[in-house]
């Protein structure tokens, strides 16, 4: 079975389960475990800010970020089909009592300077006013599309400009940086915080980094012990996901691989793939008469799975699972179910 629906799927390379294995671990709740340290130091440093915290999920580091970072009642600026906002549960409602206005990113998902004045709500009397404003790269939902250091930073600047902190869903950030060639810190530099996981692209077992401020990390480890995610020995998963950070420098191989199975898809009737970025391809099945559900269905009996990503668009992952072999078997596949 190739397994493109998203570039979780992986599972832990050999050198993961050795670093599980004999990681050295004590409570990471007092701060005593050696392994986690050094991931948070170099996460932090792989992202260029001062410092960083180990969570099970980008969820989680999406989520405590924005209880720091606000108050109760104020406003989150995102996009309308934002991660945050689309696949978390109201967690921004639920966890922090925010309200959400959103605005539409156009093809990369980042406001313009103008959106971001134009969404910004005064504080006053009657309102709560504007807490924070997200951003999201690489974005999800627009087909894994980077967003250029400058368009982040004319945003962040109209932000700043109103007191607005900036947090960014960087789920895939090290994805962008690899696509635009330019490293992780700079694209993240003017922003207040960053959560990227260690479990999509660089193909950890699990977990994410919250990175920002001393100070705000400080915060944010109480936070993180609300909602549960004090964690022990964490060692044991902390220790693959320094061998993912080592990763990041390969990610190229996903792109180039997510272009050939673009291309060999769209050469498919029926089928209408736009050249990815990175390593998310979109596939409209619109002209072969078959909605998205229907030709995964298909596909899943010619040995191929992805995802629904609309009534009539289909999401396909490439990742540390994928070989070149991989992708035209893939390609056969959907060849056959069409």
């Amino acid at each position: 079975m190739k397994d493109l629906r998203s570039d979780t799927v992986t599972r832990p390379s050999e050198e993961m389960r050795a670093a599980a294995a004999d990681a050295e671990v004590g409570d990471d709740v007092y701060g005593e475990d050696p392994t986690v340290n050094e991931l948070e130091r170099r996460a932090a440093d792989a992202v260029g800010k001062e410092a960083a915290m180990y969570v099970p999920t980008g969820t989680m580091g999406n989520q405590i970020a924005a209880r720091v970072h606000t108050d109760r009642g104020q406003e989150a600026l995102v996009e309308r089909e934002s991660h945050v906002y689309k696949y978390e549960l109201g967690g921004f409602a639920q966890h922090s009592q925010l309200q959400v206005r959103t605005y539409d990113g156009g093809a990369n998902g980042a406001p313009t300077p103008e959106q971001v004045r134009d969404g910004f709500v005064a504080e006053d009397l009657h309102r709560a006013g504007t807490g924070l404003l997200c951003l999201e790269n690489t974005h999800n939902v627009k087909g894994g599309i980077p967003v250029p250091a400058d368009d982040v930073a004319a945003a962040v600047e109209a932000a700043r400009d109103l007191g607005v902190p900036v947090h960014v869903d960087g789920a895939r950030v090290f994805n962008a940086a690899t696509a635009l060639d330019v490293d992780a810190a700079e694209l993240l530099a003017p922003v207040d915080s960053a959560m990227f996981c260690l479990s999509k692209g660089l193909g950890a077992p699990v977990g994410s980094m919250l990175a920002g401020s001393e100070e705000f990390v400080e915060e944010a480890r109480r936070v993180r012990k609300l909602m549960g995610g004090g964690m022990r020995q964490a060692g044991i998963i902390a220790a693959p996901g320094l061998e993912a950070l080592e990763s990041r420098d390969r990610l190229h191989v996903d792109h180039e691989r997510a272009k050939r199975l673009a291309a060999g898809l769209d050469d498919l009737p029926g089928l209408s793939v736009p050249e990815p970025e990175t390593n998310i391809v979109l596939v409209d099945t619109t002209e072969s008469g078959l909605t998205a559900e229907a030709l995964l269905e298909r596909c899943e009996d010619e040995g191929v799975r992805g995802s629904a990503f609309g009534e009539y668009t289909v999401r396909l992952c490439t990742h540390l699972d994928v070989d070149d072999a991989d992708v035209t078997e893939a390609v056969e596949a959907v060849g056959r179910a069409l």
